[in-house]
């Protein structure tokens, strides 16, 4: 059996003082396994962060398990890392570390922090990979800055890759990244999103977690296939015009034996304090972001993912929980700050530098912040003092909108703030307007259920939400199985209800979101202000009697103006009054109530003329016919 080289590194001396001072954000090319050549001899040189070990062996199935066969030495510099090159060894050995710490006779195997590969879950050795890929997505890379700016459309698609779609004639298996690559896009390009955003494809051992439990933060999830199988996915989304976002969990970690907690006989990522380093509410650990490694740990994770998998864009999950030190704890379970306050201090620090220096090097690319409270600036530069992120997710409008639309339409005029308040904060934050997985599961339902009436109301509810959503400010978000109305609860274990679109009320709502999206994408008006004021103008937000809102969506044209009125209860308005600020005929461009959308057919025969009746401020109006619980989109023409 070949003995350990220890004069062979890949980590200098260089590499130790950018580690141990909170600088090194590249250590995936560092520590881990690679495969490398020495003297003519092939073999892995292994390296992994364990400071209070005593001893750190290799093992795997080239040595028979054997915690003695292949010691690793410890570095002179005081950084911590135990390294080695093992002849011999190459792609798809198995291996994991085992450690005996200094403290308390401590012994444990535990995964590699910086496997690029893993064994298929309840397996959990790491697997010894390259990431060699013949990227063909080079057009998307070069152009992709425009895709993701601010003033584009970015109208995501939420997808959990475990159950978007099964193969229920073998045993209701996934679909490989492979496999679903091709169906994916295809699916996708016909709706018209411009993005897709996968919930958390890194290792995670327990799958009904839905991968917010993370134990591979450098490792695609092997349920679906290998690393180059997820490179694949990515570069087929590309070649189809389609920009990939990733769900990442830099917030908490799970106390699984050989992944993160207690690494070598310490909290080597976590706080020792439970007040500070447990999550009550998860039963997870929370990262010690106060610590240099560890922030140099999570933003290469962060890195890595845009570096070698052309990852478009990051959604960094439960930012309120990193944010605030008595998150989820009640009085006394918590430690103040140094000035008393709840917030978390190292926290702060750790996400202005993550969104430093993902912009500094891919400023091509968004990082998007789940951030469920009035944090001031989450999408302000941290020159100027916010956080530093790309957008944020507009939680308040989620919550308030889809409470607003479960309220029988009796009564939704006594509500009639709960829909308009979102905009007197719209242009505070850079907002994303999700409808996301969370509400559409843990007993809430799926989003179709949640509207009052019958099975037309419902439908016609359910497109009248999601018009509102595509007129309001900001990008959009909608998780799957919503675009068509499906009925069940989302359930992780099972494919999608595709079978529902035989039937024609299903076939209306795709067709209308399918609709949105290309208006959205096509009308500057949508889009282009999304984020700024001046996109935006109330026509009436007043005439809560009839539940009924009207507004102005404008682009940097003088004709790009979009006009929007929703019509919130089920009773038709014939010769409703709206003022505008042009003469002219303005076109039905989209209504909700279309036949086509399985709609009763109620409209304006295509659009009307504006007559110079002022109304509303302006020096013309339009008399709408409002079909029931409807939205209508009108263009000056």
């Amino acid at each position: 059996m070949p003995k350990v080289i220890y004069n062979v590194s890949l980590f200098t001396d260089h590499d130790a003082y950018l580690f141990k001072e909170g600088n090194h954000f590249r250590l995936y090319d560092k520590l881990g396994a690679h495969i490398m050549k020495v003297g003519g001899t092939v073999g892995v040189y292994f390296a992994v962060w364990a400071p209070n070990a005593k001893k750190v062996s290799v093992i795997g199935d080239f040595n028979n398990w054997d915690r003695n066969a292949h010691q690793l030495g410890v570095r002179w510099d005081g950084s911590g890392i135990w390294e080695g090159f093992i002849p011999g060894i190459d792609r798809g050995a198995l291996y994991k570390y085992h450690i005996v710490s200094n403290y308390n006779d401590y012994k444990v195997d535990k995964g590699d922090p910086f496997a690029f590969y893993s064994e298929v879950s309840p397996k959990t050795s790491s697997i010894v990979w390259d990431l060699k890929y013949e990227w063909n997505d080079h057009e998307w890379m070069q152009n992709r800055k425009s895709r993701n700016a601010l003033k584009s459309p970015i109208s995501i698609y939420e997808v959990h890759l475990g159950s978007w779609r099964r193969v229920p004639e073998e045993g209701n298996r996934f679909l490989t990244y492979r496999e679903i690559a091709h169906q994916l896009a295809d699916y996708v390009k016909e709706m018209g999103f411009t993005h897709v955003e996968l919930l958390p494809v890194m290792e995670h051992p327990f799958y009904g977690s839905w991968g917010y439990q993370v134990t591979g933060y450098f490792a695609p999830t092997s349920r679906y296939g290998a690393p180059q199988d997820f490179m694949y996915l990515i570069d087929y989304l590309h070649q189809n015009g389609i920009g990939v976002i990733l769900d990442w969990v830099p917030s908490h970690f799970p106390d699984d034996e050989y992944g993160l907690i207690y690494f070598d006989g310490t909290h080597l990522y976590a706080h020792e304090d439970p007040k500070k380093g447990f999550h009550p509410e998860w039963h997870s650990y929370i990262f010690n972001y106060g610590r240099h490694e560890v922030r140099n740990f999570l933003i290469s994770s962060a890195l890595y993912w845009l570096d070698k998998y052309h990852i478009d864009g990051i959604r960094v999950d439960a930012v309120a929980s990193m944010l605030y030190l008595d998150y989820g704890r009640s009085e006394g379970q918590w430690i103040p700050n140094e000035y008393g306050g709840n917030e978390n201090i190292d926290a702060v620090i750790f996400l202005k530098k993550l969104n430093e220096m993902v912009y500094k090097d891919h400023p091509d690319v968004q990082i998007i912040a789940e951030e469920s409270t009035a944090w001031p600036m989450v999408s302000r530069p941290a020159y100027l003092g916010g956080l530093g992120f790309g957008m944020k997710w507009n939680m308040g409008w989620m919550h308030d909108t889809l409470k607003y639309f479960s309220k029988d339409p009796l009564f939704r005029k006594y509500y009639h703030n709960q829909l308009t308040f979102s905009i007197w904060y719209a242009f505070s934050e850079n907002f994303v307007l999700p409808l996301s997985h969370d509400e559409v599961t843990h007993g809430k339902g799926a989003l179709i259920g949640k509207m009052p009436g019958d099975e037309w109301q419902r439908n016609a509810n359910l497109r009248l939400l999601f018009g509102y959503m595509y007129g309001h400010p900001g990008k959009k978000l909608l998780f799957m199985g919503g675009e068509f109305a499906q009925w069940k609860e989302w359930n992780h274990d099972e494919s999608l209800e595709w079978h529902a679109l035989e039937y024609i009320s299903h076939q209306g709502v795709q067709r209308w979101v399918k609709d949105l999206n290309q208006f959205y994408k096509t009308e500057p008006a949508m889009h282009e202000f999304d984020f700024d004021p001046h996109g935006f103008e109330w026509i009436d937000f007043h005439d809560w009697e009839n539940s009924i809102v009207s507004f102005i969506r404008k682009g940097r044209g003088a004709d790009d103006i979009i006009v929007v009125v929703c019509n919130l209860t089920p009773v038709p308005r014939q010769n409703y009054r709206i003022g505008v600020s042009s003469g002219g005929f303005w076109k039905e461009v989209l209504n909700s109530d279309s036949e086509y959308y399985w709609g009763s057919g109620c409209g304006n025969s295509g659009g009307v003329e504006a007559l110079p009746e002022p109304s509303h401020g302006k020096n013309y109006s339009l008399s709408l016919t409002l079909p029931p619980l409807s939205i209508l989109f009108l263009k000056h023409s």
